[in-house]
């Protein structure tokens, strides 16, 4: 086993380094970028939003088959060779589609093509919380574990939202002033550099104790369908789905109004404010527990939802997506650090995959349904879906209740 040549005790920073956080950030935007990306060019292109969605969802599809499985297989061979090979494999995948979507009029190529980006996408936050926490557990004092694991699920969840609200954002700015395929180009760039760099990072060689010389983990793989685990893959998957059904939501009330282009502004109101409030989670008392966090936030998220159907003015909407973003940015972050508590010895890659996983499947399926519920029946029905899509991450957090075991109802 290769470890981080930095001194026990220190801080996480001193650990792995500045510049990680900064590959980090940018080898992710990628990531957010896939799944609009692939509907505004789809429609761009075929001039069909239905079609747009369904590739929207095989995105998501191929990342719910292959995601949890490249984190097992990062979790015993390490991160170093599965990013490496997926860099590549992914960023000739983002060529291939804009190649496809453009040349064939075959829609079944399109869609296995679209797969094909979700089954090799490089799901980069995911490996960095798995990194974090292994060098936190094993690099820093036992006394020390709780606050430092709440801030990096803080950051990684403010890093990740921020990413999610300016993939989209970029994705529409680089699709107007040079063309749509331009997003999933650059994006493929992007991969291929800074997931690269990611893979290649010192980092990259660290491999759990808990591993065996052969890289297999003391526990079954059955462990990770525990209760659990599997009640918290559900409140990402509704995080996802709001995320997904949010923007095309809002998209097309704005689109209402003469102006689809402003609907990222409007997103980045949820965002920015939910991205400071992840932050601001590490500074919550250990009493407040996770499960208590879960219901509170998700709550107020659901209520800020509840609005939704009684919005008619930009400024209302404005409002609504403020009260929304207290609640999803902290739900965002428990969720996660409920899925590093509770991880199997030797799987916590696998793990955090399977909740990166259950983020994209549900955005991508928010975004496919919402496209579809927005074209079919209105944007009065559409914003009915985020609805239901927060009502599912707090359902997740009302479950969560009874199976949280004593020793998980503290904050980690």
């Amino acid at each position: 086993m290769t470890q981080i040549p930095e001194p026990e005790g220190s801080r996480l920073v001193d650990i792995v380094g500045f510049a990680y956080f900064a590959i980090a950030f940018i080898a992710r935007l990628p990531f957010a970028m896939m799944v609009v990306g692939v509907l505004t060019l789809t429609v761009s292109v075929r001039g069909s939003i239905s079609l747009g969605g369904l590739t929207s969802a095989a995105v998501g599809v191929g990342t719910a088959c292959f995601g949890p499985l490249l984190g097992a297989a990062a979790d015993r061979f390490g991160q170093r060779r599965v990013l490496s090979a997926l860099a590549l494999a992914n960023g000739a995948m983002l060529v291939l589609f804009t190649l496809v979507v453009s040349a064939s009029d075959a829609d079944a190529l399109v869609l296995l093509s679209a797969f094909g980006i979700g089954a090799t996408a490089p799901q980069v936050a995911p490996m960095s919380r798995s990194r974090l926490v292994t060098a936190i557990t094993e690099r820093m004092p036992a006394a020390r574990h709780p606050k430092a694991i709440s801030a990096t699920m803080a950051y990684e969840s403010a890093a990740d939202e921020t990413v999610f609200v300016f993939g989209p954002f970029l994705v529409g700015i680089l699709a107007s002033f040079i063309a749509p395929w331009a997003p999933l180009v650059i994006a493929a760039a992007l991969t291929v550099l800074f997931v690269g760099a990611f893979a290649l990072h010192p980092t990259a060689r660290a491999i759990s104790t808990h591993r065996d010389a052969d890289g297999r983990a003391p526990s079954p793989a059955s462990a990770l369908l525990s209760p659990g685990l599997l009640v918290v893959v559900l409140g990402v998957v509704g995080v996802g789905m709001f995320f997904g059904t949010m923007l095309t939501s809002l998209t097309s009330f704005m689109a209402d109004r003469g102006e689809p282009e402003q609907a990222g502004v409007l997103y980045g109101v949820m965002g920015v404010g939910s991205a400071a409030l992840a932050l601001g989670v590490a500074w919550l008392p250990p009493r407040f527990s996770m499960r208590a966090r879960w219901l509170v936030f998700a709550s107020v998220l659901f209520a800020g939802t509840l609005l939704l159907p009684f919005v008619d003015t930009p400024a209302m909407m404005m409002l609504a997506l403020g009260i929304m973003g207290i609640g999803i940015g902290p739900t965002l972050v428990t969720q996660y650090s409920l899925g590093a508590a509770r991880s199997p010895l030797g799987r916590s890659a696998t793990v955090m995959t399977m909740l990166g996983s259950g983020t994209v499947v549900g955005q991508s399926l928010g975004a496919a349904v919402g496209g579809w519920v927005s074209e079919q029946a209105g944007t009065s029905t559409a914003l009915l879906l985020p609805v239901v899509a927060a009502g599912i991450a707090l359902l997740g957090a009302i479950l969560n209740r009874p199976l949280s075991a004593s020793g998980l109802t503290r904050a980690a």
